[in-house]
């Protein structure tokens, strides 16, 4: 017995599929076979009007949901049973259909929460399991291990039936049932050494001297360890080496967090597994390091490109959690959407931004053509009084108005240009 899922998106349309003639003409007599409608009267169903009842019936829970439905809420299995075996009768197969919803979760016997679902017969050695991934409470079947259970309870049915022989119980292998798992921990002394314990079979000093550990073996025992004139780096490097190597190998490894690389932070990597957050933090040192406007919104538009910028990932990955979360627990629908907020805001903030990266070149114009108008304009009344005051020239024209005759020597003071001409002799 054999059975394939889908996902599809409507309903209506996949129904009027398998109550019409098929791709090739090969659905003949199509009819409902077993199916639970939570109250909606499916079995009642007449030939005619089959689909279209059929489809409200379903559709209603989705419907209730409104925007937290699923682009493709529908559910479908198809089931095959063994040609070198007679057909299995209607009967047979709306058992076969009560089964696969209940071991796939869809329907589990005495919930009555679970979700829709109907069993189409069109053809001969096969059945059609409909249903529609939102349940009465209103929360969303998980589908994450539903091809797993399903292949699971097929071997089974198809067992029952006769149609495969009986699997042997397995007999238990004495040396791998009995083999104790190894405990090996490696650690930095306070000499400057890194030892590794615990390795005391062939297989574990093979791999410690292979990724670089020296074995020393006297009236204590089998030992391996590394020279207290290693450099740090290379300690680290080999000693998270021999680790993942033993670890592969099925042996319990304590590694020191200090000689994990996964977990160290060195000045290239200061933020250890967080590397995302230290390409942000790199990036916010280019911010802080530009000079002008246009090195700014250069860095910027790390921050805000609408494809590939920082803003978006991030609304990309609130947004994936969001339905990773429903992925592996319908329950969790409330912490999804918190997700789900989170990123409409992070949308909200780039859409705020858009007009942000233009501006950012004008920044530095703006004060440079201020800076500028201050240095051609001319020096204020007040400024040119007190220049005036301090000069000789200045006391003189004073003493010239207070005789009632022009000064020559003021007109000249004040009508000159500020830069000096040269002198002809």
């Amino acid at each position: 017995m054999i059975a394939h899922l889908q996902r599809a998106s409507h309903t209506g349309s996949l129904l009027e599929y398998l109550y019409g003639p098929g791709e090739r003409g090969n659905h003949t007599n199509p009819r409902l076979i077993a199916g639970d409608g939570h109250g909606a009267p499916i079995e009642m169903l007449t030939q005619t009007d089959a689909p279209a009842h059929l489809t409200h019936a379903l559709d209603a829970p989705v419907e209730r949901l409104g925007s937290r439905a699923p682009e493709r809420p529908v559910w479908v299995c198809s089931v095959r049973s063994d040609p070198r075996h007679p057909d299995p009768t209607d009967a047979q197969w709306a058992e076969v259909a009560r089964r696969i919803v209940a071991a796939t979760g869809i329907a589990p016997a005495g919930d009555p929460d679970a979700c829709r679902w109907i069993a189409v017969r069109n053809q001969a050695r096969q059945v059609h399991v409909v249903a529609t991934l939102a349940r009465e409470d209103g929360s969303l079947h998980n589908t994450y291990h539903d091809a797993f259970r399903l292949q699971t309870e097929c071997h089974r049915i198809a067992t029952e039936l006769g149609h495969l022989p009986p699997a042997p119980h397995p007999t238990p292998r004495t040396q791998e049932t009995h083999v104790p798992a190894h405990n090996i921990a490696i650690s930095a002394e306070p000499s400057g050494s890194v030892s590794a314990k615990g390795a005391s079979d062939d297989l574990s000093a093979t791999l410690l001297k292979h990724a670089g550990f020296q074995q020393i073996e006297d009236w204590y025992g089998r030992r391996h360890r590394l020279a207290t004139t290693t450099p740090q780096a290379q300690r680290v490097a080999i000693a998270s080496h021999a680790a993942e190597m033993l670890r592969a190998a099925r042996y319990n490894v304590d590694l020191d967090p200090d000689l994990d690389t996964s977990r160290s932070t060195t000045p290239a990597n200061p933020l250890g597994l967080y590397t995302g957050g230290a390409e942000v933090l790199r990036l916010t040192d280019r911010i802080r390091a530009a000079v002008n406007g246009a090195g700014l919104a250069q860095a910027v538009d790390h921050l805000l490109h609408p494809e590939h910028g920082v803003l978006e990932r991030l609304r990309e990955a609130l947004e994936t959690a969001g339905e990773q979360i429903t992925d592996l627990d319908d329950e969790a629908y409330a912490l999804a959407d918190r997700f789900g907020f989170a990123a409409e805001f992070v949308s909200a903030a780039q859409s705020e931004l858009v007009e942000a990266g233009r501006e950012l070149h004008r920044v530095n114009d703006s004060r440079q053509d201020h800076a500028g108008a201050q240095t051609q304009s001319p020096a204020p009344p007040d400024a040119q009084n007190a220049a005036l005051a301090t000069s000789p020239a200045a006391d003189r024209a004073k003493a010239s108005s207070a005789l009632g005759t022009p000064s020559p020597e003021v007109g000249t003071a004040v009508g000159a240009p500020q830069v000096a001409s040269p002198r002809t002799r």
